[in-house]
Parts: structure tokens; sequence; C-alpha cells
């Protein structure tokens, strides 16, 4: 059964005539915001009266300056509770209100505890309760004694070397990891890349190299080749008579060819250059002239030219050039084996030698047939094919391994840039631990970590019954104390409180049963009253009282056997003096609202409603404020993500929505922006680099400074980054440029600054 609203409040406390929106209801999980001076206490004022009944505390709230009288409505299991003419028309419901009337009557009025508050906290605490043992806990604590025993053998046990520097208990905790061997391999490498970063940082990585092909196309285009206009029949003729003539025959009568020209000049007919006689009736002397015309003489040239390129290609220093390439290569490697993985360079070059040799040769000795006979239309034939074929399979193969090799030198790169940024310090560490981690799950040493766990199983359960019996025995033992002591010490240490309470018992005096207690500060009692010395009234903060009352409120609580349909409404629980106990606070009343039908919380403080509202059941809450009318205050809808939401997160978010759609009226907005959130970075990630007041610049040069150091801030990387964003960001502060609300923006540029900008602040 839960509040459902407040339907009118009228003539009472800052309340002219509220009457809230049907729609601004209670829920079980209910948040009001208010400053002071709004209304909160008149609210937790009617609550208290409508839970006890007490017409006064609503008459002596009625509005001032105003004749008529209080008139509320409240709304509750579909009912209307009307408190009018000085009374409600029906008992309310079980509610428990913690607010300055609970502090006053129940813990002290301002710094004094009176006989009053000594009563009234009689009627809160309940009977004592305990548990027992005997003779079991002296046997727990014995088997703990032989466990401790056992456990240090066990330890023992466990190589020193396997452990390294790790002690037993935590070199058993290890994780296993199923990556760990690539993980230490990795972590080996990047540990002798940091070592060896100078040689690192001089040395290459792979060069191309390979392997030239023969040109099939190429070869058989000259060896088809022919003259059209010299007959076959004629050249043989021609060949016959030159073989009759003997040694050099050809190059004497090519000479001779030439020489007809000369031996003509000023006749009317072709005389031949060594007799003189005419020619004109010589067959031969024109199959001469074909045979030795300039495109005879450019057939033998390509033939000869087809020759002499693939001795370029494959002759002479291309050999050699081609094994110091493979020398080069395996060089390359054997440097770089120790900091990544790099393919095997198994190149045999004598048989690569033999068949580039085969290959090379059966070519040359086609294309000398062709030169001798160079009118014959020819082919490479199947022998040099296949030669060819075998050498382009050494090619291919070379190719392959130049192309995994080059590959390799992005994986360089990677390493260069880890040697020159690495932590040597971290790295040893990191190693030390994979290292530990690969000992660990070792069969033998697995084997004796199990018993050693298993030893420190045995002993964390018999501890735990130790414990209990322990317990069990003190509540026995202290069986004269109320168990509220038990209960107010631990929400006390809950609260962090510097104090607890002491000697909680129950007198009888004249004016009825009282409860006496003492504070118990650095182990030393404090008394309520005291003339002279420590006590209540001099050793508490106002933060302390407010405590010890909230401390108060939830154990009293806690001992209520109707818990579960309780209504809890906290106005106001912590104070400036306090803040510092605001997350166990928020915690504890999280806890309270989870055994409770109901919880309405009221507070100035809008930090404190935020944080129970972010931890709360979205379908159980709500939220509303207390605001200034124009004639009092009045209650409306309270937008508490809005107030959540800080100045980082509203820069952070216009930045992000520039980023997705451009808009022109905010680019000075998002780039005056981009400086503060890279300030907001930097000083929650370096706070003791960047405190307060810094700049950062600071910071940037602070970093460069401590680049490889152990104790560096950002790697050489980062720190350029940071100094590019700063350099951009700065000419759109005042700070910087004096300029900057009429400093060009380009909506590209911007847009890149705003991404490396939310990058660089959410890096890890």
């Amino acid at each position: 059964m839960t509040l459902e609203r407040f339907v009118l409040l009228r003539n009472v406390g800052q309340f002219d005539s509220a009457a809230p929106n049907a729609q601004l209801g209670l829920t079980p999980f209910s948040l009001i915001y208010a400053e002071n001076g709004r209304g909160k206490t008149t609210l937790a004022s009617i609550l208290r009266s409508l839970a006890t009944g007490d017409p006064s505390l609503i008459t002596e709230r009625q509005r001032l300056g105003t004749q008529a009288a209080p008139h509320v409505v409240v709304s509750f299991q579909g009912n209307q509770l009307i408190f009018q003419n000085g009374n409600w028309n029906a008992a309310g419901p079980d509610i428990a209100i913690f607010d300055d009337t609970f502090v006053s009557a129940n813990v002290c009025s301002g710094i004094e505890v009176e006989t009053s508050h000594r009563q009234n906290l009689h009627e809160l605490i309940l009977g004592a309760q305990g548990v027992t043992l005997n003779a079991d806990l002296q046997r727990h604590i014995s088997r703990v004694e032989q466990h401790n025993l056992d456990l240090r053998m066990k330890g023992d046990a466990i190589p020193a070397e396997s452990r390294g520097d790790l002690t037993p208990n935590a070199f058993c905790a290890l994780r296993a990891d199923p990556a760990i061997d690539v993980k230490l391999q990795e972590a080996e490498r990047r540990m002798s890349a940091a070592k060896a970063a100078d040689a690192i940082r001089q040395r290459d990585g792979f060069l191309p190299f390979g392997l030239p092909n023969f040109d099939i196309v190429s070869i058989n285009r000259v060896l088809g080749r022919n003259l059209a206009n010299l007959e076959a029949e004629a050249a043989a003729e021609v060949r016959s008579h030159l073989t009759r003539i003997g040694a050099g025959g050809e190059k004497w009568v090519a000479d001779g060819i030439l020489r007809i020209p000369g031996a003509s000049e000023g006749a009317d007919r072709e005389n031949c250059p060594f007799c003189a006689q005419d020619l004109s009736g010589s067959a031969l002397i024109r199959h001469y002239q074909a045979y030795f015309s300039q495109a005879y003489i450019d057939l033998q040239q390509a033939i000869r030219d087809e020759g002499v390129g693939v001795k370029a290609a494959h002759s002479g220093d291309i050999p050699a050039a081609f094994e110091r390439s493979v020398r080069t290569a395996a060089q390359t490697r054997d440097f770089w084996k120790n900091f990544l993985t790099a393919p095997e360079i198994e190149v045999d070059t004598a048989a690569i030698s033999r068949d580039w040799t085969a290959a090379r040769e059966a070519v040359l000795d086609v294309l000398r047939a062709k030169a001798k006979s160079p009118l014959d239309a020819m082919v490479l034939p199947h022998e040099p094919l296949e030669a060819i074929a075998r050498f382009e399979t050494r090619v291919a193969e070379i190719a392959e391994l130049s192309g995994h090799l080059i590959a390799c030198n992005d994986q360089i790169d990677i390493v260069k840039e880890q040697a020159a940024a690495a932590d040597l310090a971290a790295l040893t560490t990191d190693l030390k631990r994979l290292k530990a981690v690969h000992q660990r799950f070792l069969p033998v040493i697995a084997a004796l970590c199990t018993e050693y766990v298993r030893e420190k199983e045995a002993k964390s359960a018999t501890e735990l019954l130790r414990d209990q019996a322990r317990g069990a025995l003190d509540n026995y033992r202290q069986n004269i104390f109320p168990a509220y002591e038990n209960a107010i010490n631990d929400y006390l240490a809950r609260f962090n409180a510097g104090f607890r309470l002491g000697a909680v018992a129950s007198v009888n005096t004249r004016a009825g049963s009282s409860a006496v207690y003492n504070i118990v500060i650095n182990q030393q009692p404090v008394g309520l009253t005291t003339e002279n010395g420590p006590s209540f009234r001099n050793t508490l903060s106002a933060g302390d009282r407010n405590t010890l009352a909230l401390a108060f409120f939830f154990a009293s609580l806690d001992q209520d056997p109707n818990l579960a349909q309780k209504i809890a409404v906290i106005d106001d629980p912590m104070t400036s003096l306090d803040e510092h106990r605001s997350l166990t606070t928020v915690q504890e009343m999280r806890r309270l609202h989870a055994r409770i039908q109901q919880m309405i919380v009221l507070s100035h403080s809008k930090s404190f409603l935020c944080a129970l509202w972010e931890g709360a059941d979205r379908n159980a809450r709500t939220a509303m404020r207390i605001v200034r009318a124009a004639a009092g205050s009045d209650i409306v809808t309270w937008d508490v993500t809005a107030d959540c939401i800080t100045e980082h997160d509203r820069r952070h978010a216009l930045v992000s929505g520039y980023i997705q759609a451009a808009d022109p009226a905010i680019e000075r907005q998002v780039a005056a922006a981009l400086r503060q959130i890279l300030e907001a970075f930097v000083r929650v990630a370096y706070p003791g680099d960047f405190p307060p007041g810094s700049m950062l610049g600071h910071i940037i040069t602070k970093s460069r400074q401590r680049i490889g150091a152990n104790n560096e801030i950002l790697n050489q990387q980062n720190t350029d980054e940071l100094r590019a964003l700063l350099d951009y960001a700065n000419r759109f502060h005042h700070d910087t440029n004096p300029a900057w609300q009429t400093a060009v923006i380009n909506d590209n540029e911007l847009l890149g600054f705003s991404v490396r900008t939310l990058r660089f602040a959410s890096r890890q």
C-alpha cells in the first residue's frame, strides 16, 4: 500500500493553493527536490500528522497572512485522506519519518541530550539476541593452527624458481591462459626489442628481389621471321654456291655485291667489280642481291639483338646479383627473427643456377641455329620450353618468398615503434608474470598448486566455522547488551563514523524507563553529560550527531516486524558537514527501499538525489520538485536526468552531435569545447601531473621530457597528437588567441579535429 499523490495543499506553510497535476503521482520510490524554504519540512510535517493523527503538526503551520484554515488532501489506495477543520477524515498508513523532528525527539536538542531523548530512545530499543558456541570454538582454533602448518609446508614444496618473486598464495591464484605460449613469445620478443632499441632503429626491413623471366613471345617472333621476296629455292642455290667458294665466301660475296654500283658507274649496265663483265645475264647475281638486301641484314641484326638481350638478362652479373639479394634477405631475417615471425629462407641457389643456365643455353642454341639459317621460320622447340618452364617455377617461388618477406615490413614498423616507446621496467614485470603463469600450469607444478589450494580452501572453511562460533559465543557473553547497540554500531561502521556506542543499557528512573549509553572514541568512553571534560556536547560535530540520528532511524526500522508494509519518509538525511558519507547513505537508503513498501526522499541536494535516482528501478521511481509559484510554492515534475548531466557531458554531446550532423550555428561552440574536453580528460587521467590550474602546454612539455622513461606520461605518438589537437583548439580560446571569436572555421578541418579529440579523450 503506497501513497499515490498530493491532491491539494492549501493554506499550509508555503503552499497557498497547490494542486499538482493528476499525472504527477507518488511511486514506490519518490524523490522531491526543493531549495531551502520552499516547503520540504511542511510536507514532512503533513505526512507525520497523517501517520500519527496529530493535527497540531499541520495547524501550527497555517500559512501566514491568511485566515483560512489548512486544507490538505492526500490520495492513498484509491481513497482520499482529507485534513480539514483541524482533523483527518481517516487514519493514515504506517509511516516512519526521518527529519529534524525525529532528531530532536530521539537524539538531542542542539548539542544537549536530555531525559526525554533517552526515554524516547528506550522505546526504540529491542531485547538482546545471541547464540553460543562451547567447546567447538577451541576445536576450530586448533584445526586452523594445523591448517597453517600444512599450508606453509605445501607452499614451500612449490619451487621458488617457478614462483619467481610471487608468494605461494599469489602464484597459485594465477589464472590459466590458453594463449600463454603465444603471449610469452611475444613478451620475450618485445623485451629483446626494447634492449636492442638502437640497433632496431638503424636496421632496415626486407628489400624485394626476384628472377627475370624469358620473353617467349619475343623470342618466337624473331625465330619466325624470314624474307618474303627471297624464294627458298634461290636462297638454297646461293647457300650452295657460297659453300663451294669456301670459308669467308659469304662475307666476300656480300662485300662484292656492295661494290657493283661503283664498278658500274658511267656504264649503262651492271658490271662485275672483279672482271668488269656484264652481269645482266647472270641469274645468280639477282639471287645475291636479294639475299644480301637491307631486309636480310635487318633480320640478322634482330637475331643477334635477341641473343644479346637474353644474355644481358640472364647472364653476366645478373645471377651474382640475385645470389647477393638472397644472402641479404637471409641476413635481414637473421636479425629480425628475434622480434617477429618471418618465413624461412630456404633457396637452393645452385639448383636455380642449373635450371637458369639450362633455360638460357637452350634458348641461345635455338637463336644460334636461326642465325645460321636466317630465312628458316622457327619456333622454340619442346625441350627449351620445358627448360624455361622449370625455370619459371623457380621464378614464381622466389616471387612468393619475396612477397612474404616484404609483408613482414609492417610488423617491423610496429616493432620499431614499440621499441622506441618501450618501458623496460613494465616489460620486465609483464614477462615475469607470463613466465609465472606458464610455470603455474606445468603438470608437476599444477599438482603442487592443487594441493596448496585445497589446503587453503579447507582452512577458509574451518576459519568460517571458527568465526561463526566466536561470534555466537561473543553474542552469548554479551547478551546483557541490547541488540539495538549492535545494529547502531553496524550502521555507524557503514557510515564510516569515527565513533561507536558503548554500554547501552536500560535503567529505571522516577520518570520511567530510559536508555543510557556512552560514545566510544579512540577506545575511550565519553559520557552523555559531564560537568567537566569530554562529553556528547563537545566531542561530536553536527555531522556526527546527524549520522548518529540516521543510524538510530535505520536501526529502529530493522527491528520492526512489519517493515515490509512500511512507508519511509526521509527529509534531508545529510547536512553539508557529512557529505563525505553520501555514498554509504545512498547505499543504505537503497537497501532499505528494497525491504519496505514505499520511500519518499526530500532534499535540497541535487547531487544526492541524482545518486539515488541513477540506481533506482526505472519502473518504480518518480521525481518532482517544489518551485516558487506566484503566491507561494507548487509541486511540478523534475527532470532529474538533465540536472545530473555535467558540463563535460554537455560538451561531449555537443561535439558528438556536430560529428553526426554539421550545424554551422554551433561550429564556434564546438571548436571552443575541444580544449575543455582535452583538459577534463587529462585532469582525470593524470591528476598527479596535471593539478588544477595547470595548462595543457605544461603537461605536453613534461610528457616530452619523460618519453621512454619509467615515469612516462604519454608515449611519443600520443604526445604529438595532444600537441596537434591543442594547437588547433588554442585558435578558439581567449587565452591563446585574442581574436578567437573571429577565427575562420572550416567544416572539414573542425570535423577532423573533433573526431580526433573524442578519440584521444576515450583512450585507455
